[in-house]
């Protein structure tokens, strides 16, 4: 019996220590040192041997099956461990493996949108800046928009409450200023507006860049000559701009401006529709009465206004066909904007 425990250790030991495996592993410790195991059996063949020779070797058989259970254990938890470093390496991220470091890109919104207010505060604008949840009082009343214009909606605006919205343009950046500075002010009111718009050419989130200058003696002349400036900077030397009458509650006069095609360059094309012509933006001169909302005395001082939509501004100078484009983050399409 001594000599047949003693081959079974061994035996087991080297099968143990020779496994590469835990599955392989576990198999061994069913094979051995489960209820039916070599073990188990060798517990049964002491039935076969004298009564008071069996606890003698009831101690052995445990014994041994202890020792080497303490070693499957030992390499249980070396394969164990072996195992987890394997996927650890296979599921790390070598930042090592190249050294090339590829150089991201904006998003035209954000190239368009530094591009338009380094050009006017190259014209000695400055830059202003207000709440994009808005009073009714900023977004509507003291720029002279009556209570029945349809812009006050819920159509056309996201009410939080009676007095309260998201406002739809910056405008009222430019009454809060007005309302707290003296003349000369020539401001530039960067932000993002909401509306409930959403189709190729419109979004319930957009960005407006809206300008205004006040001062003595302020005439559509100056606004025109402004913009015309600002679009030869911004697209081409080339480019021809058109004012088109137009009204607007805050503006008298107001104007619709457009831009000959970049594409046809006034022949005429899919992108601006066989006109030859892209509008761009809605200008005008400021109404008085808005002027003395905002406590300027109209009859000393005068001024002109513009707000320019981002989006459409970089539709036009890019050929983007689909304003959802720019939101999306495409990484295919941000990429084309590497400069």
């Amino acid at each position: 019996m001594n000599e047949k425990i003693k081959s079974l250790v061994q035996i087991s030991l080297e099968r143990i220590n020779n496994c590469n495996s835990i599955n392989d592993l576990e198999l061994i410790k069913i094979e051995l040192l489960s209820k039916n195991g070599s073990f188990a059996n060798l517990m049964k063949d002491l039935k076969a041997i004298p009564n008071d020779q069996k606890p003698y070797y009831g101690k052995i058989i445990n014994e041994a099956k202890s020792e080497v259970l303490n070693v499957f254990s030992q390499k249980f938890s070396f394969l164990n461990e072996q195992a987890l470093k394997e996927k650890e390496k296979s599921e790390a991220l070598d930042v090592t493996l190249s050294k090339k470091r590829e150089i991201g890109a904006f998003n035209p919104i954000n190239i368009v949108k530094k591009d338009i207010s380094d050009i006017f505060i190259g014209m000695g604008f400055s830059l202003a800046d207000g709440p994009e949840i808005e009073l009714k009082k900023y977004n509507f009343d003291l720029l002279n928009i009556p209570d029945d214009h349809p812009a006050r909606d819920l159509t056309d605006t996201f009410y939080i409450t009676d007095d309260l919205l998201l406002r739809t343009q910056t405008s009222g950046v430019q009454i809060r200023v007005m309302e707290k500075e003296k003349p000369p002010i020539k401001i530039i009111c960067p932000g993002k507006v909401y509306r409930p718009d959403d189709d190729a050419t419109h979004s319930p989130m957009f960005h407006q860049i809206e300008g205004l200058y006040v001062d003595e003696n302020v005439t559509l002349k100056d606004l025109k000559k402004t913009l015309e400036e600002f679009a030869k900077l911004f697209f081409d030397k080339d480019t021809i701009v058109r004012f088109r009458p137009s009204f607007f509650p805050f503006t008298e006069p107001s104007v619709e401006v457009d831009l000959s095609c970049r594409m046809c360059h006034g022949k005429g094309c899919s992108l601006c529709k066989y006109t030859g012509w892209l509008e761009l933006l809605g200008a005008g001169v400021v109404n008085p009465i808005v002027l003395e909302k905002a406590g300027l005395d109209s009859k000393k001082y005068s001024g002109f206004a513009f707000g320019i939509g981002v989006e459409r501004a970089a539709m036009i100078k890019y050929g983007i066909p689909d304003m959802r484009l720019m939101f999306d983050n495409d990484i295919r399409f941000i990429k084309q904007f590497k400069f």
